[in-house]
């Protein structure tokens, strides 16, 4: 069983960075199509940004694009999730979510493993 484990969250201040970095327990996520939801308070996970694993385009929701970055690091054994210029709508908590599909979506059913999550709050 893939088991997945968010780090990075924390406080930030609006305009501020966060990095977000999700491994898998004992494996590589380097077969892995990658997804990050974010889960504001009192709504449902949305997602935000996915990576696959093949040469398919790496994907990015609207509220995110131009500030937040994600790619495979320590040899695509984790990914990360840079956040740059954060808001208080970026508030929340952050899942990190695999699975072996080719592709990849921001869409919850698509993926079968889901990590905790990571809180991030922005506040001055």
């Amino acid at each position: 069983q893939l088991q997945l484990v968010e780090s990075g969250g924390g406080l930030a201040q609006p305009g501020g960075s966060l990095r977000l970095s999700c491994a898998a327990s004992g494996l590589s996520l380097a077969d892995y199509a990658v997804g990050w939801f974010h889960q504001a308070p009192g709504k449902e996970p949305e997602g935000i940004s996915c990576i696959p694993h093949t040469d398919d385009p790496i994907q990015y929701a609207d509220s995110v694009k131009g500030r937040f970055t994600i790619s495979r690091d320590n040899g695509k054994r984790t990914v990360s999730l840079q956040m740059n210029n954060l808001n208080a709508d970026d508030a929340g908590v952050y899942y990190c979510t695999a699975d072996r599909a080719i592709s990849c979506r921001m869409i919850r059913h698509w993926y079968n493993h889901w990590g905790q999550g990571t809180q991030v709050t922005v506040a001055s």
